[in-house]
């Protein structure tokens, strides 16, 4: 049989749909150009594709063709109106007379018949298409097939489309979830860090607001940390709750993402009157996991009723764990700050304690011949002499005297006690591990190059620690613009005894040749603000260890540090 001059249009109109997908990438854009092709097809005056809506479950028209603007705002159940209809029952539609049929709602007074066709896409109803006419009876069987096949291309075509946009979506989010890692690496600060996390939040899952609740070991309650929105903007607002007021304290007692489609409709909703002043209407909430344990969750919202798909929920969870990592980095990082203070301390006690000892060892020397100077007087005087009770005050308070500093040098030698046995790799190790933070934020890069064997010292731990320490601090303060910092271990023999060498090298400034030769006298420093007590204790501590401690070599491009200890023998 001979085509007839509409399904010729049709074949057209066909073959241009097909084409969308090379003409475009906005299923928008392709959906209007879809409803022009149809209605050059057929003998319609107006048209609509109305899409479901997955969040509502409500049909929604998406384009239109030659219908009154606020059309656009009608929304259908499934079931209501010939739309809603054809959408429930998934079978195309021709009312003739919508005059005569309860199912038509009026959205226009000229229109008179009307047929609408399913959009189905691997067996799932997603929406429909409408025609309309002026005229009654205007559409028949030959004009639903065309548009039953218009539809399905049309279907196809919109579907890959989106599948393309949603690719796109996700890339988009994987590459902002890459961005957010490195932004939040760079943070260590516990409020910025917090900020940081709920606006990368936002930008990563294109949500309204994030939010950031702890939970608080002291009050057992759930305390707000940080709100921010899309803009970047903080909300200042006190908020806490007990777990069981919440739908968060489930999130934490389950260690479960959970979804809140409306939080208008719970009444387990956390800061109410917020909620509605800022039109908050779905949320996400993710927990915070720190070695197994939950520490708190982080929550987005938006200001539409929105589901959030499996591809989302992936995208968040893993947004959340890169959270959870960097608040455990900073965790970690004011712990190291906080440790690095206490071997401050230590070492200001350390020097007090060498300055002590020193004072008291040079006091006892004269002390001892005054007494005995004092003794040999024979100062012997009559009871009734006043000067007998001078003299027996002189001979208690020199005896005072050498008591107070036998006991300082007797507690100077008592750190003796704490000796043992340790792998010099190992310490130097553990000692760099306190201050890589500070010199990576410094910019210095570390290189640290262990002996490949054990080599055993006998020595107090916690003082080859400080020393090492001290000697890595001397070197950042000699790079201030950043640099290279480089500590080996090494086996050499000294003086026919076997040693293990700790080389620290840096990239600095150097130190001056007038004061080179006497870097390690106590209070000398090239370093403003410095003590110049810092390598005096280092060579103090490697001297009482039997080793020593001197400049390898120093220029405008570096200095390389040396100390060796002697080896236990095996």
């Amino acid at each position: 049989m001979p085509q007839t001059a509409e399904e010729n249009l049709a074949i057209d109109a066909l073959y241009r749909i097909s084409s969308l997908i090379n003409d475009t990438e906005d299923p928008q854009e392709a959906l209007q150009t879809i409803l022009d092709e149809i209605m050059q097809v057929l003998p319609a005056a107006s048209a609509t594709i109305n899409l479901i809506n997955p969040d509502t479950k409500l049909l929604e028209v998406e384009v239109m063709r030659g219908l009154p603007t606020h059309s656009k705002q009608v929304q259908l159940q499934l079931g209501q109106g010939v739309t809603g209809w054809v959408a429930l029952h998934g079978k195309p539609l021709i009312v003739e007379d919508v005059s005569q049929d309860a199912r038509y709602i009026p959205v226009k007074d000229s229109i008179r018949s009307e047929m609408a066709v399913p959009m189905e896409d691997q067996g799932i109803i997603i929406g429909v298409v409408n025609v309309d006419s002026e005229e009654v009876g205007a559409f028949n069987e030959q004009s639903k097939k065309i548009l039953t096949l218009l539809t399905n291309e049309a279907t196809r075509v919109t579907g890959k489309l989106w599948m393309i946009r949603r690719l796109k979506e996700k890339a988009s989010q994987l590459q902002g979830l890459v961005e957010a890692g490195k932004e939040l690496a760079a943070k260590r600060e516990r409020n910025e860090l917090f900020e940081t996390i709920c606006a990368q939040g936002n930008e990563v899952m294109g949500t309204y607001m994030c939010a950031i609740f702890l939970n608080n070991d002291k009050t057992g309650k759930i305390k707000l940390e940080m709100l921010v929105d899309k803009k970047g903007q903080k909300r200042i607002v006190q908020e806490s709750f007990f777990p069981e007021e919440s739908t968060i304290g489930t999130v934490i007692a389950r260690n479960k993402m959970v979804e809140v489609l409306d939080l208008r409709r719970t009444e387990e909703n956390h800061f109410t009157r917020l909620i509605q002043r800022e039109r908050l209407v779905s949320m996400l909430s993710c927990p915070i996991t720190i070695d197994q344990n939950v520490i708190g969750v982080i929550n987005v919202y938006t200001r539409t009723l929105h589901r959030f798909n499996n591809e989302e929920r992936q995208i968040f969870s893993a947004f959340t764990s890169l959270s959870a990592l960097s608040i455990h980095n900073g965790q970690l990082y004011d712990r190291v700050f906080s440790s690095e203070e206490i071997m401050r301390r230590n070492e200001r006690l350390n020097m007090l304690g060498l300055l002590s000892a020193e004072i008291a060892h040079e006091i006892r020397n004269p002390l001892t011949v005054i007494k005995l100077l004092f003794e040999t007087l024979d100062l012997d005087f009559a009871e009734d002499d006043i000067r007998k009770k001078d003299t027996s005050i002189i001979r208690e308070k020199l005896d005072h005297l050498e008591d107070i500093v036998s006991k300082v040098l007797s507690f100077g030698k008592s750190t003796g006690n704490l000796h043992a046995h340790y792998d010099l790799n190992i310490i130097v190790e553990e000692t760099l591990h306190l201050i890589r933070l500070k010199l990576s934020q410094n910019g210095v890069k570390l290189s640290f190059k262990p002996y490949p064997k054990r080599l055993i010292v006998d020595v107090n731990k916690g003082q080859i620690q400080q020393a090492v320490l001290n000697l890595a601090m001397n070197s950042l303060h000699a790079m201030q613009d950043g640099g290279a910092l480089e500590i080996s271990i090494e086996k050499e023999q000294e003086n026919g005894t076997e040693t293990a060498a700790c080389l620290v090298t840096d990239s600095g400034y150097g130190i001056a040749p007038e004061i080179a030769e006497r870097v390690f006298e106590s209070f000398l420093t090239g370093s403003p603000g410095g003590t110049g007590l810092g390598l005096s204790i280092v060579k103090n501590i490697i001297s009482n260890h039997h080793g020593d401690v001197f400049i390898k070599n120093t220029s405008t491009k570096g200095t390389t540090m040396k100390f060796w200890l002697p080896l236990v023998n095996a």
